[in-house]
């Protein structure tokens, strides 16, 4: 029942978002660790199934102190499958965010449509837009 209490608040922690970027709870793999943003959607998309996953251990943990440990072990069986789908689906969840691309020097992110125009010449010129003019 207590692995059944941390897994789920793991997942209701990721569903709501407030699971921050760590190490040690959380879908964690390449995918997931290489930005806050792709560690937020994995967790968000891996948070129901990994919440329901916890409820059903917290369930059968406790059917198991009145009906035996078959229970119990059905119970850890289903949390195990569930965790690990939910596992998945988060990971290819964060595989399919976009990486979070550098912003120009002096470039606040203002939707100016100026920083579309530098991208493409900033591979030439680098970020000093002042040299794009010599080109």
């Amino acid at each position: 029942m207590v692995v059944g209490v941390g897994i789920g608040l793991v997942g209701v922690l990721g569903f709501l978002e407030r699971l921050p970027r760590n190490r040690f709870a959380g879908v964690r793999t390449p995918a997931t660790l290489r930005s806050d943003r792709a560690f937020v959607v994995a967790n968000k998309v891996a948070g129901l199934p990994v919440a329901v996953a916890g409820g059903v251990a917290l369930v059968c943990g406790a059917l198991g102190l009145v009906a035996g440990p078959v229970i119990t072990i059905i119970g850890l069986a289903g949390l195990a499958a569930i965790t690990i789908a939910g596992g998945l689906l988060g990971h290819r969840a964060a595989e399919a965010v976009p990486d979070e691309a550098e912003l120009p020097a002096g470039c606040q992110g203002c939707q100016c449509g100026g920083c579309e125009l530098v991208r493409p010449a900033g591979r030439s010129v680098g970020t000093d837009v002042s040299r794009m003019r010599r080109e």
